[in-house]
Order: structure tokens, then C-alpha cells, then sequence
């Protein structure tokens, strides 16, 4: 089992940055790739970015390639995801996940955290 919490969402101007990290706690945090996805109001759930156990492989969404970077520190139990240039389609709960493989599709997560509302403003 491994426990997720993410923070550092919050309302932000168009062409801003935020910061989301989730912090892990349980079994041991190097041993899941980690995901990032986001759900707004009235749509699915979508891939927003994925970093292997050791961090070597990292994929991204088309929607925020060259503006979003995922990261994480094994040693602190972290992962995250530095949002650059903000849109107001950015606008959803972000929520980060924990599972074998770094994928795009969220069925293949086991476990997640509650989400971090982001709001972004034009």
C-alpha cells in the first residue's frame, strides 16, 4: 500500500506557473512509476504525465509537451510536476498516481491521491 497526497494547486493568471508535488508514504515510493492526471468538470480523466521508478523514461501528454516538466526525488518520497505557461484549458483536479508502469492510461494506476484543484484564469 502507499499513500498519496498532493498540494500546491491553487488559482493562477494565464501564463503563470504552479508547482503540484505529492508526497508518498507507505511501501516503498521507489519501487512505482508515478503519474500525473487531471479531471475537469463534465470530462474524463486524462494523462497528464509519467516518470519511471528511476526516473529515466518520461512521457507527456501532447497538450502540455514542452510546458509542464514531471520530476521526482526517491529520496524525499516526491513527485512533481512544474507547470509553465498556464492556459485556462489547464483548469482541473490534478491528481497523482502510483503503479508498476509508467503509462498513459489511469486503469493501470493502483493507487491515487485526492487531487489538487488547479484554476487557471485568462
Amino acid at each position: 500500500q502507499v499513500q498519496l497526497v498532493e498540494s500546491g494547486g491553487g488559482l493562477v493568471q494565464a501564463g503563470g506557473s504552479l508547482t503540484l508535488s505529492c508526497a508518498a508514504s507507505g511501501r516503498s515510493f521507489s519501487s512505482y512509476a508515478m503519474g500525473w492526471f487531471r479531471q475537469a468538470p463534465g470530462k474524463k480523466r486524462e494523462f497528464v504525465a509519467a516518470i519511471t521508478r528511476s526516473g529515466d523514461i518520461i512521457h507527456y501528454a501532447d497538450s502540455v509537451k514542452g510546458r509542464f516538466t514531471i520530476s521526482r526525488d526517491n529520496a524525499e518520497n516526491t513527485v512533481y510536476l512544474q507547470m509553465n505557461n498556464l492556459k485556462p484549458e489547464d483548469t482541473a483536479v490534478y491528481y497523482c498516481a502510483a503503479g508498476s508502469w509508467a503509462t498513459v492510461a489511469p486503469t493501470m494506476y493502483n493507487y491515487w491521491g485526492q487531487g489538487t484543484q488547479v484554476t487557471v484564469s485568462s
